[in-house]
């Protein structure tokens, strides 16, 4: 498939000859090379020829790695490596390959350590110069996987970056659907365009058509392309084909208002967005523990690795903590579309500031000059990820139903482009009918700092998430505890209507909020996810966002059960579905009913019990619309 050159390109060494004079000269120790490797770089990287493999490309033979024989005097030199959240286990696994045996640098030992962020919470710090970190925590290397992550903290001010990028590993990004989804929409044999796909998602009668009115309406998840990869590879798919060229279009296609038009009607398929691919699959676990994974997803637009890691029984529910279950009874089929798709190209990029010496400086670059070996590559294959070669591990390629020899790579678009779809996605997402609802019991009084309770922290909480939201979304707010009458009070405070014309009137409401009685929050849930529901609207994303700093308390009246809550919850799915994100706020939550609640909607438990953490976890809960 034809692909456009970009302006720029992620250096690629591409012959033993290349690599093998890296190796010496990394290995001779002088003065020189720990000067020049130290120095910082006004400029990114010069142009260099497109690394995709082609049938006639000549593959590369990876070197052998060359440690030293014995490790070099202690403390060793630290190579901090911040990793996105989608590679990390990659990246972890090249550290401990590389840790494995002794390293020299400089007459020092090395350990390289990895650390994991959201993508785009990575591009950000590496934007600040990792502002809020202590010198001695600052990464040395950046391996976000995608350059595009690159694009955007360029964009933003980065001066932190010594060039713009190796390459060393890649994950195609794909439709993944359940199987037996895929092969009644006869996709497993016969790949669609992605035009194929966005019609079928906006299709409510395609499952029943088919046979299968049991599965609903096609439901397609797209993480947030503020936040991951897989988000921003379905942002282009969509502005492609809107604008007649997958590899082609520009910065002002992207603006233009029949282009976005265009999008806009491809996202009103989306059932909701979420910060990262491993929430959706875990939810998508969870759907089929209770029925079928047809229930919470039709199709995800995620990278192979984490198809492959779904497929042998690994999900986690936050990106962080991950659990290995027996494999899905319905296993994941990934659908190459046969117009094309990006691959996350994993750059390792050596970063630069003072807080990095010029010993730290030249072990960075020897730990990249090992990813790029026989036994670096070894690592990035069993770790689920294409090789420099486009190989992938057998294995893998089994266990993940992944297609070894697919061609059909697209290039990633050029860096004003992937800016101007960030910045255009406020506009084209599918719109939000939302509501906040705060546990307002007598616990909000409590002091978590000098100068704020959980009420006043919740209430800046939820004023700083109020700036995700634009013009044509809906949200309204209501609040809840139990007078000494039993009713529920004070309910209802601002109706959901468009943020661009009630945001005064929603905060004043906010502000206005005081802490009472005790903690009716079955009855709350029950009566707002109703309420929800009553204005559900298939072009918008319908959800509840739950803060609640303890368990049900309603001594005053009786309420409904929990039992009883989540079966209507659930009712509610099947016909007016509400997401009903859940936040636990304070160390006593009832983390346990909470999880529950937001499970038997589809949407997301959000973990604040750290109450100082409340604004970022808000915030992140928030790219969901």
């Amino acid at each position: 498939m034809r692909r456009r050159r970009r302006r720029r390109r992620f250096v690629l060494w591409t012959t033993v000859t290349g690599i093998v004079v890296l190796v010496g000269a990394i290995g001779a120790v002088s003065t020189m090379i720990v000067s020049a490797i130290a120095a910082p770089s006004d400029e990114v990287a010069a142009a260099t020829p497109d690394p995709t493999p082609t049938p006639t490309r000549e593959l590369i033979v990876f070197p052998d790695d060359e440690p030293a024989a014995t490790a070099g005097a202690e403390p060793c030199a630290v190579v901090r490596v911040l990793a996105s959240f989608e590679n990390a286990h990659m990246v972890e696994n090249l550290a401990a390959a590389y840790n494995s045996q002794p390293r020299n640098v400089a007459g020092s030992c090395v350990t390289v350590e990895a650390s994991k962020d959201k993508s785009g919470g990575a591009a950000d710090a590496v934007a600040s110069g990792f502002a809020s970190l202590a010198d001695d925590q600052k990464p040395t290397v950046w391996l976000p996987d995608s350059s595009t992550w690159v694009d955007i903290a360029l964009a933003k001010g980065a001066t932190v970056l010594h060039a713009e990028g190796t390459s060393v590993a890649y994950s195609h990004i794909v439709l993944a659907m359940p199987q037996p989804l895929a092969e009644a929409v006869g996709w497993d044999e016969d790949a669609p365009t992605w035009t194929e796909v966005f019609q079928a998602a906006g299709d409510p009668d395609l499952w029943s058509g088919l046979g299968h009115p049991e599965w609903g309406t096609f439901k397609l998840g797209k993480t947030s392309p503020l936040v991951a990869t897989s988000g921003e590879a379905a942002m282009f798919v969509s502005f492609g084909t809107a604008a007649g060229s997958l590899d082609g279009f520009t910065a002002a296609q992207v603006a233009d208002a029949a282009i976005k038009g265009a999008v806009h009607e491809n996202e009103l398929a989306t059932s909701h967005y979420m910060a990262t691919p491993e929430h959706f699959l875990w939810h998508a676990r969870q759907a089929e523990a209770s029925g079928t994974a047809a229930d919470f997803l039709s199709a995800v637009i995620v990278d192979e690795k984490s198809v492959w890691d779904y497929n042998r029984g690994i999900t986690s529910r936050d990106g962080v903590t991950v659990v290995q279950d027996d494999p899905p009874a319905e296993q994941l089929t990934a659908i190459y579309p046969s117009d094309g798709y990006y691959t996350a190209n994993n750059p390792a990029i050596r970063l630069t500031g003072p807080w990095i010496d010029p010993v730290e400086a030249e072990a960075a670059a020897d730990f990249i000059r090992f990813t790029l070996t026989k036994q670096g590559q070894a690592a990035v294959r069993t770790s689920g990820y294409r090789d420099l070669n486009r190989a992938l591990d057998a294995d893998v390629a089994r266990v993940g139903r992944l297609d070894v020899d697919r061609d059909g790579v697209l290039g990633f678009p050029e860096g004003d482009v992937v800016t101007a779809v960030q910045t255009a996605f406020p506009d084209v997402r599918k719109r939000a009918n939302v509501l906040f609802l705060l546990d307002v019991s007598g616990s909000m009084d409590e002091l978590i700092s000098d100068s704020d309770t959980k009420l006043t922290q919740a209430r800046k909480a939820i004023e700083a998430a109020l700036g995700h939201f634009t013009t044509g979304d809906d949200v309204g707010l209501a609040a809840f505890a139990q007078a000494p009458d039993g009713s529920m009070v004070p309910g209802l405070l601002a109706a959901p209507s468009d943020i661009g014309s009630s945001r005064d009137a929603f905060l004043a409401a906010l502000g206005g909020i005081r802490s009472m009685g005790d903690t009716p929050l079955y009855q709350a849930v029950d009566t707002f996810a109703a309420q929800q529901a009553a204005s559900w609207s298939p072009e918008r994303i319908n959800a509840v966002v739950l803060l609640s700093d303890g368990e049900n308390d309603a001594p005053n009246a009786p309420t409904i059960g929990a039992d009883q809550v989540l079966a209507n919850l659930r009712d509610l799915h099947h016909s007016t579905p509400v997401l009903l994100f859940t936040l636990a706020y304070g160390a006593d939550a009832d983390v346990k009913t909470l999880q529950s609640i937001s499970g038997a909607t589809g949407a997301h438990y959000y973990d604040a019990t750290d109450p100082s953490k409340l604004q970022s976890v808000l915030g992140d809960l928030v790219t969901s619309f």
